[in-house]
């Protein structure tokens, strides 16, 4: 991701921005105030039972934990991506990769021997724990994930060195889950919204088509359609506090988006959905100035 100092555009917003722009922007604060006063009052969200798949066993500081990986349908699958193009956007230090998992609460278990511990559950999509099955690479990084997001939520720091039980695919018993529903507000499709005053020119970079909503009133995603390409080889993205620019290898697409919200750039991910040639970017929302 780039620094946004090196996006911010050098041109008026009030002048520059046409009748598409601005009912755009005011498409996007309508939809961010309208969720906000949704979340005012109970969320929507979908209780799942997620199904057994295999239990790690580590420690903490207070005792033995297990957490107890397990699967749903209901739950997203993330993004198909080769474990060769996972492990090149790993190596390049690039955060774009994201699971999608439902992180259960703490429970009290007895172990093996009849001693206290206290057990997690962690879902994740049924399709892709079936694929992580045969994979040794996958399972570890789902672990690690795992016992990361559980550290963040709960304040826990766990031993990194884990075993996987024999025989066992759980501990204890694994309840049901509340998980937001899936229906997401879609605010606007920029196919034809262009940024610039200058005509399209009729030979070079194809524009994308850019599908933008929000997840909540703090987090705006995207999705680029990209059907020319087979993976994001080649693919530059660079992220300002309400720019985004995207470059496609060999000149096959460009993209210079004004988005009228203020985008952290810093923890902005993306990755690239294989199946659905799409690109997708997760961009979390810095507070309005006041």
């Amino acid at each position: 991701m780039a620094d946004s100092k090196l996006l911010v555009p050098e041109l008026s917003e009030a002048e520059k921005m046409g009748a598409e722009t601005a009912r755009f922007e005011e498409l996007l604060r309508q939809a961010s105030q309208e969720l906000q006063q949704a979340q005012t009052s109970r969320p929507e969200s979908t209780q799942i039972q997620p199904q057994p798949g295999f239990c790690i066993k580590t420690n903490s500081s207070e005792g033995k934990v297990f957490i107890n990986i397990c699967h749903s349908p209901s739950i997203p699958p993330p993004a198909d991506m080769t474990e060769d193009e996972l492990l090149q956007m790993l190596e390049e230090d690039q955060a774009g990769f994201r699971i999608p998992m439902s992180l259960g609460e703490p429970h009290a278990e007895l172990d093996a021997k009849g001693q206290g511990c206290t057990a997690y559950d962690v879902a994740v999509n049924s399709d892709f724990y079936r694929r992580m099955q045969n994979s040794d690479f996958l399972r570890e990084l789902v672990v690690t994930i795992a016992r990361e997001g559980l550290e963040d939520k709960y304040g826990l720091q766990l031993n990194p060195e884990w075993r996987m039980l024999k025989n066992r695919p759980f501990l204890g018993s694994i309840s049901q889950q509340n998980i937001r529903s899936q229906q997401r507000p879609r605010i606007q499709e920029l196919g034809n919204l262009y940024t610039s005053d200058s005509p399209r020119p009729q030979e070079g970079p194809e524009k994308p088509q850019l599908n933008l909503w929000l997840e909540a009133p703090d987090l705006l995603l995207a999705e680029m359609d990209l059907p020319k390409l087979d993976g994001a080889l080649g693919l530059s993205l660079e992220i300002g506090e309400n720019r985004l620019v995207l470059g496609g290898p060999q000149q096959l697409y460009h993209l210079d988006a004004y988005i009228p919200l203020r985008i952290n750039s810093e923890e902005s991910k993306a990755a690239f959905h294989r199946k659905r040639k799409q690109l997708m970017v997760a961009m979390p929302l810095l507070p309005v100035s006041s």
